[in-house]
């Protein structure tokens, strides 16, 4: 399956792995890019720089397949050295980087004169043209089904997809929604190059999370996320929990970002990934979970994908098609 991502990428699947925190690590990164997906490990997660290009090398024992690292760049009192993770990144000679966030005109240079593809994760259409104007090779459109960050525009993939591709000329990548072969065939028919599963490589075999999160996705519903920090406009989709439904009622009456701060730490959303305590803190997910009812190996799931969109591809529109010329 052929597309302009899998050529300008050099992977075999237009399938992508995004950057998620805590989880983007090389067992799961590099299972990924095993079975001919391309995955992201992430920068934050690593405490240090240091740190991040020990990952890199250990994804590099596990497989010699394409992956990237992602960048997530955010407005901050005390920033991470995103000059020293960049650094690093570049003198591992990683080929491919996905930034989010903050625009990532200053990184670009950088990791363009370095040889890198860029990727930028964007919420609007507005956001995808800047990105094409500032010079990344691509971008990964996330519709406010999407776990993490949907941006304030409250646009689904379905109108969010085609507007995107129909305004800029780099690949566009799918992403909020997606978990399954009719998630990627539909994408494609949208216009985009490829999709970004971030809830659902999160429930594979391979990822790093406590069995008892990905049991908590197969058993949720669509229904079972909530949307937090709506009323300081920096909305985030996360599971619903004790936490999150606690947030959210405390934003019902108003309050500032100091009011629920010690609620939303991300220390806390780690030990809901590391220990498996669901109540811990806030954490990502998205309505896809509504879709993903079974935890399989990365490459299962990837071949599983292929093979039934060529299904639906050959089978199930041909003769649409077909039923539809007859009549």
């Amino acid at each position: 399956m052929r597309t302009r991502f899998t050529e300008m990428f050099g992977v075999r699947h237009p399938i992508v792995q995004g950057g998620m925190m805590w989880v983007g690590r090389a067992e799961l990164v590099a299972a990924v890019a095993e079975a001919g997906a391309l995955g992201f490990l992430t920068a934050l997660t690593q405490p240090t720089p240091g740190d991040l290009a020990k990952e890199i090398e250990r994804t590099r024992r596990l497989t010699d397949k394409p992956f990237g690292v992602n960048l997530t760049i955010l407005p901050s009192i005390s920033p991470p050295p995103y000059e020293e993770y960049r650094k690093v990144i570049i003198d591992a000679g990683i080929g491919i980087v996905e930034t989010a966030g903050a625009n990532p005109v200053d990184h670009l240079p950088h990791l363009k004169d370095a040889g890198i593809k860029v990727i930028h994760k964007c919420t609007s259409v507005r956001h995808a043209v800047k990105a094409e104007q500032v010079g990344v090779d691509a971008v990964s459109i996330d519709g406010f089904e999407c776990a993490g960050h949907p941006g304030e525009d409250d646009v689904p993939g379905l109108v969010l997809i085609p507007a995107a591709a129909r305004r800029i000329r780099i690949p566009v990548i799918a992403s909020g929604g997606i978990a399954d072969a009719r998630g990627l065939v539909a994408a494609l028919a949208l216009g985009a190059d490829g999709v970004n599963m971030g809830t659902r490589f999160m429930c594979t075999v391979e990822s790093p999370v406590a069995q008892r999160v990905k049991e908590r996705i197969v058993a949720s519903s669509e229904l079972d996320t909530r949307l937090i920090f709506r009323t300081l406009r920096n909305t985030v989709r996360v599971a619903a929990n004790a936490v999150s439904d606690e947030v959210v009622g405390i934003e019902a009456h108003g309050c500032e970002f100091d009011d629920i701060a010690h609620l939303v730490a991300g220390a806390r959303g780690r030990r809901v990934f590391e220990e498996g305590d669901l109540d811990a803190g806030i954490w990502t997910a998205g309505q896809s979970q509504g879709l993903i009812d079974d935890i399989p190996t990365c490459d299962e799931l990837v071949q599983r994908m292929i093979g039934e969109a060529e299904t639906i591809i050959r089978g199930r529109l041909t003769d649409s098609i077909e039923e539809g010329v007859r009549v």
